[in-house]
């Protein structure tokens, strides 16, 4: 089974109710999104970037793998998830999660996760 590859943008691989780009530097960006309570970031990893979040309005529910774990992250609070680490984001809550992601500091990119490798993480 061939691993798939990494995206420059993965935009068009899941909705949201808004996303806005704040800054964008090589190697560095500042995104803004926003999901409904049905949405989701869907699993996947970067190679050579953390990703961090920091939520703004509402609960997000963050979903880890290598090692297994779960974070629940309020208004206010921080979440570093380090390169290839796969991670899944969802809204934990009834209402729209708000949340920054800061990306960097290297070469950005998204690697989707088979849908297989993902259901048995989940």
């Amino acid at each position: 089974m061939s691993q798939p590859q990494p995206l420059k943008d993965a935009s068009h691989l899941y909705e949201v109710e808004r996303r806005a780009e704040h800054a964008t530097r090589r190697g560095f960006r500042i995104l803004e999104l926003q999901l409904s309570a049905q949405q989701k970031v869907p699993w996947h990893t970067h190679s050579h970037i953390s990703d961090t979040f920091y939520v703004l309005e509402g609960h997000m529910r963050l979903f880890l793998q290598d090692p297994k774990e779960q974070a629940d992250l309020k208004p206010g609070e921080v979440y570093v998830v380090r390169p290839t680490r796969p991670h899944l984001v969802t809204n934990g809550g009834t209402t729209s999660l708000t949340f920054l992601n800061l990306q960097g500091v290297g070469e950005i990119d998204f690697v989707p996760l088979l849908p297989d490798k993902a259901a048995a993480s989940s």
